[in-house]
């Protein structure tokens, strides 16, 4: 009987690892596609769990006579697996929510207005998340223009998105709980499916293929962020997580070089930076060095002719649609320049306010990211 001891032990040993090693970022895990067996072992946890713990119940009296040393030991092995794969791995407990979410005017902003931020504005209402805050926290529930948002960033993907957390028009919570392919990925609380956080996509459980609404949202310095809409708010520190914080300083300006989030500064390796744009499909990657270069690009996605800026902060860019036909842009001082035509960073015309560029959602984000889920992207 002993023997099942000893089964039970190492069966709930490998079983904990597993539950984890899909979802989290570990030797060979991200490179899978097993996020089904992952979700199925984290659906069944429970029945594994108790499947185990029979066994080593069973057996636990014959092993306790045979060797009390291997039998104790066996035991605080298996419960310190337990513990550390379950509340010290666990992404949501890795990476806390905030529960002190402050928003606050430039006025009595603390931020430095030289960091990054995701900004976005709804019916004129404008908000600044800094990076360096959301990218540890993972994802900041608040609310604009009296719609809920969620505001999310991976660190490994180098992707800000904010989505409107509504599944089938109904207001839903959602926990980090891992990741798939180097992506965050979050579960609903009410149907416990598992949602990819680049693009807001269900890729396992009851709800699979949907996608939340997400909302138009922009990477740039919270100066020039400021200069557009000087009536946004911006978010506070949380005082709790200080010191998560000060760790991501590097992160930021693209000096880290730690393995999952260090950047590349050659061009087009996994780590580089890109901007990514999609459009009705079709979807392109722009080299972030050569952007630095030129400033300026005109070019098309599928039908759509889009111009590309980075302004003079370098951290800063806008995409916007422009006629089939027009003639060439070129880019001075933060102001498109079309003919006798001037655009502001909002794509606003600077003469007429009555006519404006549609803007486009653009992303910053590492290479093997943006590969990795616009599988059929071009690279320009």
């Amino acid at each position: 009987m002993k023997k099942l001891f000893y089964l039970g032990i190492i069966g709930l040993i490998l079983f904990e690892i597993l539950n984890v090693y899909f979802i989290m970022p570990m030797p060979g895990s991200q490179q899978m596609r097993s996020i089904d067996i992952a979700y199925f072992l984290y659906t069944w946890r429970w029945t594994f769990r108790v499947f185990f713990g029979v066994l080593i119940l069973a057996g636990i009296s014959s092993a306790y006579q045979s060797s009390r040393v291997f039998t104790a030991l066996a035991s605080v092995i298996a419960l310190g697996v337990c513990y550390a794969f379950n509340f010290q791995m666990a992404a949501d407990a890795m990476f806390a929510q905030t529960e002190h979410l402050s928003m606050q005017t430039a006025q009595k902003n603390k931020i430095k207005t030289n960091r990054v931020i995701v900004g976005v504005e709804l019916n004129g209402e404008a908000k600044a998340y800094p990076i360096s805050l959301i990218l540890y926290h993972h994802q900041v529930r608040d609310t604009l223009a009296g719609k809920p948002i969620m505001v999310t960033y991976c660190s490994v993907c180098r992707t800000g998105r904010v989505f409107e957390p509504l599944v089938n028009g109904k207001p839903e919570t959602f926990r980090l709980v891992g990741m798939d392919h180097f992506n965050a990925m979050f579960e609903d609380k009410t149907t416990k499916s598992w949602w990819r956080q680049a693009n807001g996509e269900a890729i396992t459980g009851p709800l699979k293929g949907t996608v939340l609404p997400e909302l138009a949202s922009q990477q740039v310095s919270l100066d020039t962020w400021l200069k557009l809409y000087p009536e946004s708010k911006i978010m506070q520190a949380d005082v709790l997580y200080k010191d998560e914080y000060d760790s991501t300083a590097k992160y930021e300006s693209g000096k880290s070089k730690k393995k999952l989030t260090g950047t590349d500064s050659l061009s087009w390796k996994d780590k580089s930076w890109v901007v990514g744009i999609q459009l009705n499909g079709e979807s392109k990657a722009f080299d972030w060095n050569r952007l630095k270069k030129e400033r300026i690009v005109q070019t098309s996605i599928g039908k759509e002719a889009i111009v590309l800026v980075l302004a003079k902060d370098n951290k800063s860019f806008f995409a916007f649609k422009v006629p089939t036909n027009s003639s060439t842009f070129t880019f001075k001082n933060d102001t498109l320049i079309n003919g006798s035509s001037r655009f502001d960073l909002r794509g606003k015309s600077i003469s007429n306010p009555q006519i404006t560029l549609t803007k486009v959602n653009a992303y910053q984000e590492f290479w093997h990211s943006w590969k990795t889920f616009h599988p059929q992207t071009q690279q320009y």
